[in-house]
């Protein structure tokens, strides 16, 4: 949970998972969509690999990313108990 809560909480990265949330995508087509380095939005991609919150397929040369939305499901389940004692209480 904790690498996941690290990995989002970069304001690029949560907006490359909303990029590959619905279909996989290109590091390229992903690395367009911000003013920084192709290796800056790689760097970006690999810490959210490692999170476990993306996928990625390698085809030839290129690697595919999407959103691995389960690697949300430790810190969700947490936050929904710290909700409901926070309710309870």
């Amino acid at each position: 949970m904790d690498a996941a809560l690290k990995a989002i909480s970069e304001p690029t990265r949560r907006e490359i998972l909303r990029l590959v949330r619905d279909e996989e995508r290109t590091a390229s087509d992903i690395a367009r969509h911000f003013p920084v380095t192709r290796p800056a939005v790689s760097q970006h991609l690999r810490a959210l690999e490692d999170a476990q919150l993306v996928t990625v397929r390698r085809d030839g040369t290129r690697r595919w990313y999407r959103a691995r939305p389960e690697g949300l499901d430790e810190m969700r389940a947490w936050i929904t108990g710290m909700w409901t004692r926070s309710l309870d209480d």
